[in-house]
């Protein structure tokens, strides 16, 4: 097989379908058969400039691919399996890998590259094949020539590719100044060689995170910047761009270091805006939107009385700016595209710059409307259509970030002006008028704005106007949709009478109408009147419960149309099931809302069969998207129909074992275990039937390697709802679902100090916990009691270990001191020695009673209250 590589590497490319399939079997066979083997052919053939472009290129994606996956338990088990190989096989391929760096085909280099990284990713946190970096660095110290120009480009994409691969924390410290020093001696290269440059300053972007020792010393710092800053000037555009992302990059990672060298990064900031062209424009404006975002973050943390005494820096670069920065911005804003379309992933520099002003707006508030209200009057109004739709996206651009006091005014003075521009003959002012409006309703119209915007006077031209306009374009119409949502949503707290209550059938009727046009898939015009839908039955009030009413069996009829229609193609697959899912995405909302009140709860009850037959209809269509729609819905329905659920349960309760049985699509599984608990509270005990079923697979989903883990916090939640439901029922469960919570306690509360995304990770799995136990608690109070007694020692451990970490979340406070009332509550007099021996919990109900937190502060005086009854009694 190994003499045949090349043959079948080349086969499985043919354009000969039936060839590419035994081309493809011939690789998966020599795989299964002779690993070793198969991996060391496709280096062999990767290494070799004797064979063809297309079989090397292909041998080293194959290679790639067997080394890393998506899929985190499909990863680890490529590298135990590259582990696990002979030493001397993984010599011999590594050696390949580093050979085909001096090739002279640059896709080989290029692959090679990328496949020596993956194989970094898996020996350097291992403290395997030291010697890597050592010949990476051997390579760029080889003589001057075309040769060793290839090499010294081949050798700098590689080492960027492992510093993107590995965690910052493997690498020594002199391994680290080695590969800095020889990244940037490749962009100060004197040969000039592009090639060259461009590798050590793409290398430079993904070995700055390595680089926080260098970056404290100034001299080095210094060094690294001037270099940096000096390769902006490069005259090729590609090293001019990647330069400027290095400072991007730069911005975020060592935001307070910046300031000796803002002064300069303006300079070359500005002139890359003006002058350069587009990518590297894109980019330099991409540093002050960083800046911003940075900025921001400091701000929302440290609040607006920041002082500087922490020991995070707020330099206020942008406020120092702001005069000549703002004048930058706007000047991009009327470097449109001809009928640019934002939904389609198109990027200018207009786009960039209005993006960049709204991130200005947003770190420095009032202090930016001076500087653009000049530009917006003075552009608003003039015959080019560029020049208006500038004035506008800058006047949008500025709406949040502002005071209401300084915006309102202004606001006020724009409104009818700004809706007459909705009949501009450019679709582009009119695309981003609409946005502006959405913007207007969004921040400035609410129960919090003291003057509102909108006044009885002026609501009903501003519906003549959005009504007439969602006719327009796709993308207009998509932005009406959008001003319409923020509108109702404005009006969410208006009580049992709104201002919009005599527009909603209008409105409602242009949404259906809206969804229902042929263009409707552009921009995505469809989903947003439907999400437009959604929010305006969700905020309508009781006086419009019959038009919501109405509303029911119009969705109910376009969802039966939708299972009539024709399917021919995978396109249309996909079609009907967008449809399905925005369908079942609105009736779950009307559910919620009619079947949440006494007065309009018969017609959920009278439609509740029809809506049951047309969703078990639906997950026969096997779409992920619309699993997950109409679970929701089911869930709602379950919610409003309560015990009268029951009868759906024989035909239901299949698809519910599909959805806790898909860990593939784990969020189907994660939305399945979400409708168990509705069903749970819905049913009670009518629920026991279908316990054993729901159980066992919920357990087998807690043992599952494959399942993602943001679903095994839900999971333990639903152990406390089914427990609540069935009461003393559940002692049948208690062996398994017990250890399985001691377990996860344990390890949550050996799980400390980690990242961010863990410490939320974590506080969701105390949550779901804490859950959990309050539910079997709760259960066994007025049936066995005693059954919980030789747990309470381990869950006061638990309540103790998190009442330790400081990284606990309100909501695991609150949790906690319930479940520790919930003990005493169940136990009552058993519990009163296990209290009397443990001192932590009266520490821990003063800080929860000291807390701002109310339901904290409630949750813990009742806890105190029911402990201290059974300890005196």
């Amino acid at each position: 097989m190994a003499m045949e590589i090349t043959q079948i590497l080349l086969n499985a490319q043919s354009p000969d379908g039936n060839v590419r399939n035994v081309a493809e079997e011939n690789l998966r066979q020599f795989q299964e058969q002779n690993l070793p083997v198969f991996f060391l052919s496709l280096s062999v053939e990767l290494a070799n400039d004797d064979k063809p472009p297309e079989s090397r290129k292909l041998a080293g994606l194959v290679l790639k691919n067997s080394l890393d996956a998506k899929e985190a338990a499909r990863k680890e088990e490529l590298i135990q399996r590259w582990v696990s190989l002979d030493p001397v096989v993984k010599a011999q391929i590594k050696n390949a890998l580093l050979q085909t760096l001096s090739s002279a085909a640059q896709d080989a280099r290029h692959t090679s590259s990328q496949v020596i990284a993956k194989i970094a990713s898996i020996e350097i946190p291992r403290q395997e094949w030291p010697e890597l970096v050592v010949v990476l660095l051997g390579n760029m110290s080889s003589p001057v020539g075309e040769k060793q120009a290839t090499l010294k480009q081949a050798t700098l994409e590689t080492l960027g590719y492992v510093c993107e691969e590995i965690s910052s924390d493997v690498l020594a410290q002199d391994q680290v100044n080695s590969i800095l020093t020889a990244v940037v001696q490749g962009m100060n290269t004197t040969d000039g060689n592009n090639d060259v440059c461009l590798a050590a300053t793409r290398a430079l972007y993904n070995a700055l995170d390595f680089a926080q020792t260098n970056f404290e010393n100034e001299m080095e710092r210094n060094y690294i910047m001037r270099v940096i800053c000096e390769t902006t000037l490069s005259a090729d555009v590609r090293i001019r761009q990647a330069a400027f992302e290095c400072l991007v990059s730069i911005s975020s990672i060592y935001y307070e270091k910046l300031a000796p060298y803002m002064q300069d990064i303006f300079r070359i900031t500005a002139k890359a805006v003006k002058s350069d062209e587009e990518p590297v424009a894109l980019q330099a404006i991409e540093f002050w939107s960083s800046i911003c975002d940075e900025e921001i973050e400091i701000q929302e943390e440290y609040g607006g009385d920041f002082s500087g005494d922490s020991e995070i820096s707020h330099f206020h670069f942008i406020k120092q700016a702001l005069p000549a920065l703002v004048p930058l911005l706007l000047e991009t804003l009327t470097k449109q595209e001809e009928d640019q379309d934002q939904e389609e992933g198109s990027w200018n520099l207009a786009m960039a710059g209005g993006t960049c002003l709204g991130l200005v707006a947003r770190t420095v508030g009032d202090d930016v409307v001076p500087l653009v209200m000049p530009y917006v009057q003075e552009n608003i109004s003039k015959p080019d259509w560029r020049c208006r739709e500038a004035a506008t996206y800058a006047f949008g651009s500025i709406l949040e970030g502002p005071s209401l006091e300084k915006l309102s005014p202004l606001v006020n003075m724009a409104l009818s002006f700004i809706l007459n521009a909705m009949k501009d003959e450019n679709n582009q002012v009119k695309d981003s008028t609409a946005w502006t409006l959405s913007r207007i309703f969004e921040f400035l119209h609410g129960p919090t704005v003291q003057t509102p915007i909108i006044t009885p006077a002026n609501l009903q031209p501003i519906i003549v106007v959005l009504l007439e306009s969602i006719k327009d374009t796709p993308n207009v119409a998509e932005k009406v949709c959008g001003a319409l949502y923020f509108l109702a949503q404005g009006y969410e707290q208006a009580g049992s009478s709104s201002p919009l209550s005599p527009f909603l059938a209008d409105i409602i009727g242009a949404l259906l109408a809206t969804a229902e046009r042929k263009d409707a898939s552009d921009s995505r015009l469809r989903t947003s009147a439907y999400e437009t839908l959604n929010e305006i039955v969700r905020c309508s009030t009781a006086e419009t419960a019959n038009i919501i009413v109405q509303l029911l069996p119009v969705i109910l009829g376009k969802l039966a149309q939708t299972l009539e229609l024709q399917i021919v193609s995978s396109d249309d697959r996909e079609k009907q099931s967008d449809l399905q899912a925005l369908l079942c995405g609105v009736l779950q909302v009307i559910i919620q809302k009619l079947g949440g009140v006494d007065a309009t709860k018969y017609a959920i009850q009278q439609y509740a069969d029809q809506m049951m037959a047309l969703f078990l209809r639906v997950f026969a269509c096997r779409s992920a998207t619309v699993h997950e729609e109409a679970m929701l819905a089911i869930g709602a329905l379950a919610y409003a129909t309560g015990g009268e659920f029951a009868k759906y349960m024989p035909e239901f309760y299949k698809y519910v074992e599909m959805g806790l049985q898909n860990f593939e699509e784990y969020q189907v599984c994660a939305i399945s275990v979400g409708v168990v608990g509705d069903i749970c509270r819905a049913l009670d005990e009518k629920v026991l039937p279908y316990c054993d079923g729901i159980m066992t697979q919920l357990l087998k989903d807690l043992s599952s390697a494959q399942l993602h883990r943001s679903v095994k916090p839900p999971i333990f939640s639903c152990f406390g709802d089914i427990a609540l439901a069935i009461d003393g029922n559940f002692e049948k469960y208690l062996n398994y679902a017990m250890p399985m919570l001691q377990g996860a306690a344990e390890l949550s509360a050996h799980t400390v100090g980690q990242d961010d995304e863990m410490v939320d990770y974590n506080n969701q799995l105390r949550n779901g916990i804490f859950e959990a136990y309050s539910g079997i608690f709760q259960g066994f109070k007025n049936t066995k009691p005693e059954l919980m007694m030789p747990y309470a020692a381990h869950v006061l451990q638990f309540i103790e270990a998190v009442f330790r970490d400081k990284e606990r979340d309100d909501s695991v406070t609150k949790a906690a001191v319930g479940v520790l009332g919930d003990l005493a509550d169940t136990l009552g007099s058993n519990a009163a020695l296990l209290f009397r021996n443990s001192a932590f919990f009266k520490e821990f109900l003063n800080e929860c009673m000291m807390s701002e937190d109310n339901q904290v502060k409630e949750t813990a005086s009742w806890a105190q209250m029911t402990i201290e009854r059974i300890i005196s009694a």
